[in-house]
C-alpha cells in the first residue's frame, strides 16, 4: 500500500492521485463531477466523504 497514493474507491480501484489529477485538470467542483470523471463514489458510496475532503483540500470548498 502506498501512503502517498492511497486507494480511495475500492469498488472501482480509484486512487487518490487519480482523483486529485482529475480535479485539477478538469476543474471539478462537486462529488458528482468527480464520479462522472473517475467513477469514484459511484458504486457503494463509502468513499464519498474522502472525495469531499480531497475536493475541499484542493479547491478550499466543495460545491454541493
Amino acid at each position: 500500500m502506498d501512503d502517498k497514493n492511497p486507494l480511495i474507491c475500492s469498488c472501482n480501484e480509484i486512487y487518490q492521485q487519480e482523483i486529485e489529477q482529475a480535479i485539477r485538470e478538469k476543474n471539478l467542483k462537486t462529488i458528482e463531477e468527480v464520479g462522472d470523471e473517475t467513477t469514484a463514489g459511484t458504486v457503494c458510496g463509502a468513499c464519498v466523504d474522502e472525495i469531499f475532503l480531497i475536493l475541499e483540500k484542493i479547491n478550499g470548498k466543495v460545491d454541493l
